[in-house]
């Protein structure tokens, strides 16, 4: 598979503080990678420094295998998007969208052939001659995006671009970002602190924290195989236990409920844990089952609608799980 963006021990230093320690890594042609990770992990700096709107302290990144040490953002064939679109209030949908190919000096015929074509994938067509103020949230996105990909760039960067809209429409959005990303075939590099948004839409994942790489995998494996107790606790809703000297992760929804009152133990081999329900919380599709251990631990557990037995706050239970379903960390 063709590498898109290559970074070689990158790193950078604000006033003597190391807000990202060496990271190399590479990014594959036409793969939707997110930079995942809490505020301040490093992440916006990472894609800032790709756009060449930071320059490294260290290390080397390269573009479709060329290096662009000394290249500056518009010299480099990557757009970005931000979480404020920062849109053109006087212009028109169309002339936003034009903007950059004028600035280019792209032939008009060019210039109307390519605008049609975004347009069109971007569902803007009915609004085309609205102002931006006349637009909803969702509908100035799609405008700053079909403003970037109608300069045919090779890379796309987006820095948390749905952060500023409700929760619907984000969700509506992301399927459409997705979908928009497979038909271009673009390779995207998107950065979220949303662990959903992320497990949504992304090929891969890169999880980060203090500016260090906690972990780089498919969405699958990071959901998974967590293989930090960070990566654990950041993605999904991991239980963690400790045996020793070792930390191990097991995922709600391979947790059981026993009724130990009437003999009940699971199947072997099997870990049991007694406890107590504490809390019941209805999310929808399923309830979270929340259990106090007798060693005062709390675990989190799920109970869906079709389930036989409904288990009530007060109630003694036995929880228990497969020793195949821990997944070991490192600290």
């Amino acid at each position: 598979m063709k590498v898109m963006i290559r970074l070689h021990n990158v790193e950078k230093a604000f006033d003597g503080n190391q807000v990202l320690s060496p990271i190399s890594l590479e990014i594959h042609e036409g793969e939707f990678f997110t930079l995942l990770g809490p505020s301040g992990c490093g992440k916006t700096t990472l894609l800032r420094i790709i756009a060449g709107l930071e320059t490294p302290t260290g290390g080397e990144v390269f573009l479709d295998g060329q290096p662009m040490a000394h290249l500056p953002p518009y010299r480099r064939d990557v757009n970005m998007i931000f979480q404020h679109y920062a849109l053109f209030p006087h212009m028109t949908v169309e002339e936003n969208i034009r903007f950059g190919l004028k600035m280019k000096q792209v032939p008009q015929a060019e210039q109307d052939r390519r605008i049609d074509e975004v347009i069109h994938l971007t569902q803007l067509g009915e609004f085309r001659r609205r102002k931006p103020k006349q637009l909803s949230g969702g509908q100035q996105q799609r405008v700053a995006i079909a403003r970037a990909i109608v300069n045919n760039p090779k890379v796309l960067l987006l820095d948390e671009p749905l952060g500023a809209l409700d929760y619907q429409l984000r969700k509506n959005l992301q399927l459409e970002l997705k979908n928009l990303q497979k038909r271009l075939g673009l390779t995207f590099v998107y950065v979220t602190h949303d662990q959903e948004e992320a497990i949504t839409m992304s090929d891969r994942i890169l999880i980060m924290n203090r500016g260090k790489i906690e972990q780089l995998g498919t969405v699958h494996e990071v959901y998974h195989a967590p293989e930090s107790l960070f990566a654990a606790k950041f993605i999904g809703e991991n239980n963690i236990f400790r045996q020793g000297e070792v930390d191990y992760a097991v995922r709600p929804e391979k947790i059981n409920h026993y009724d130990i009152s009437a003999g009940e133990s699971g199947p072997d081999p099997v870990r049991l844990r007694r406890g107590v329900i504490e809390e019941v919380v209805f999310h929808g599709t399923m309830d979270k089952v929340f259990v106090r251990l007798d060693d005062g631990a709390l675990v989190l557990t799920y109970q869906y609608f079709d389930d036989l037995r409904k288990w009530k706050v007060g109630e003694r239970v036995g929880i228990a799980w497969a020793p195949q379903d821990e997944v070991r960390l490192r600290r």
